[in-house]
C-alpha cells in the first residue's frame, strides 16, 4: 500500500463506505502492472470493462494489425462519477473473482473532454 499513501481519492478520504475490494480503505494491495483503458461496459455492480487497442506487427507483410484485449477491473464507490468512454488508469492487485484482477485508481480523462482528441485508431 505504500505507493498510493499520498494519492488516495478524494472521495475516499472523506468517505463513509465500506468496500473490501477498495485500494483505498479496504484490504487490497496494489502490485504489478499500471494500465490505461477507455471504459468499454459498467453493466455489472461495481465492476466494469476497460478497452485496450494495440497494433501488432504481422513480419510476413511488413504491416501492423489492429488488436484489442477486455480487462475487467473493480470500481471503488469512491469513483462514481465513472461513465462509458472515459479513460481510466488500473492497478492490478490479487484475483477479487474469476476475472477481475485489476482495480480503478484514478480516472484520466472524461469521454466528453476526449470526444475531439486524436486517438490511435
Amino acid at each position: 500500500k505504500q505507493w498510493y499513501q499520498r494519492r488516495v481519492a478524494i472521495t475516499a478520504g472523506e468517505g463513509s463506505y465500506i468496500d473490501k475490494k477498495c485500494p483505498f480503505t479496504g484490504d487490497v494491495a496494489i502490485r504489478g502492472r499500471l494500465l490505461r483503458g477507455i471504459v468499454n461496459n459498467m453493466k455489472m455492480k461495481r465492476t466494469l470493462t476497460i478497452r485496450r487497442d494495440y497494433l501488432h506487427y504481422i513480419k510476413k507483410y511488413n504491416r501492423f494489425e489492429k488488436r484489442h484485449k477486455n480487462i475487467s477491473a473493480h470500481v471503488s464507490p469512491a469513483f462514481l462519477d465513472v461513465g462509458k468512454g472515459d479513460t481510466v488508469l488500473v492497478g492490478q492487485c490479487r484475483p477479487l473473482s474469476k476475472t477481475v484482477r485489476f482495480n480503478v485508481l484514478k480516472v484520466i480523462a472524461t469521454a466528453a473532454a476526449d470526444k475531439k482528441k486524436f486517438t490511435k485508431f
